[in-house]
């Protein structure tokens, strides 16, 4: 077939807006994350939490509360720091099919943190609420209503973990972040393979994944370039028919050193139970 001049480059200009209407569809398919599905599911329990720092300090000590109604989940984790400082988020996610949250309310405050910010949202009415402090001491509110997304978790990172096939290349999910206004931002959860950790002295093996975050937009581009692109966190959960969480390490704010939380148990001083009465016993 021949074309005369005119018709090549009208033909060439519909192929290059084809391709392209193609690419943008693509790239919004693949932005869009999909509802991680609830294959194991959250339990009541109360675990006992440390957050180190990179040299092994114990800087904070933490509880992890979980409590069960029906398909719907209350998580609870708070670290009390050595210096004061709290880091405190409560997050209400269903587990019906499909993991969804709720609501969240996260703060950090106290002197381990530069930007000590609250962050509060309400996924129903889609109403997102930080409140930060600026540079100059001056305490800032700013609410927002957003169109939230069906794979939002923040407050939910260690179930979908838990839940992200082994087998699957990269899990897409997204998280408000308060830098202080608030923005939607992507986690691309991505399978590392096993890693060896010990647990009193016996060898066990930890399924690790790496979590990167994407900020998207020109940020993202540029973010890199500047110093600014957030740390990758990893996480380790061990596999089997009940995960079990083994430990986390990255930054747990903006600007934040890297720190690592692991579960520890309660101990007692050497002389307690020596001292305690003995039953039946006697002189």
């Amino acid at each position: 077939m021949y074309y005369r001049p005119a018709e090549l480059s009208r033909a060439r200009r519909l192929r290059h807006w084809s391709l392209m209407a193609i690419l943008l569809w693509a790239f919004h398919f693949i932005a869009q994350g999909e509802p991680v599905a609830a294959h194991h599911l959250e339990g009541t329990l109360h675990g006992y939490l440390t957050l180190r720092t990179g040299d092994g300090q114990v800087i904070a000590a933490g509880d992890l509360l979980q409590v069960v109604h029906g398909d719907r989940v209350t998580s609870h984790l708070v670290f009390h720091f050595k210096d004061g400082s709290v880091d405190d988020e409560t997050a209400v996610f269903s587990q019906r099919g499909n993991f969804q949250l709720i609501s969240d309310h996260h703060i950090q405050k106290g002197p381990f943190f530069p930007h000590p910010m609250e962050l509060s949202i309400d996924v129903r009415s889609g109403e997102v609420t930080v409140k930060s402090t600026d540079k100059d001491g001056k305490d800032e509110l700013k609410t927002e209503h957003m169109k939230l997304p069906p794979d939002l978790y923040n407050g939910m990172i260690l179930p979908v973990t838990k839940n992200v096939r082994t087998g699957a290349a990269e899990q897409t999910v997204s998280m408000i972040v308060a830098m202080p206004k608030p923005r939607l931002v992507k986690l691309a959860i991505s399978p590392q393979g096993e890693e060896g950790f010990t647990l009193a002295g016996f060898e066990r093996k930890a399924l690790h994944y790496s979590i990167r975050i994407e900020l998207g937009g020109v940020t993202g581009v540029v973010a890199p370039m500047v110093g600014k692109q957030p740390p990758d966190i990893q996480v380790w959960i061990e596999g089997g028919a009940v995960p079990g969480f083994v430990a986390e390490e990255g930054p747990i704010s903006e600007d934040g050193p890297i720190v690592s939380i692991q579960q520890t148990g309660p101990s007692f001083p050497a002389n307690a139970r020596a001292n305690e009465p003995h039953a039946g016993g006697g002189n």
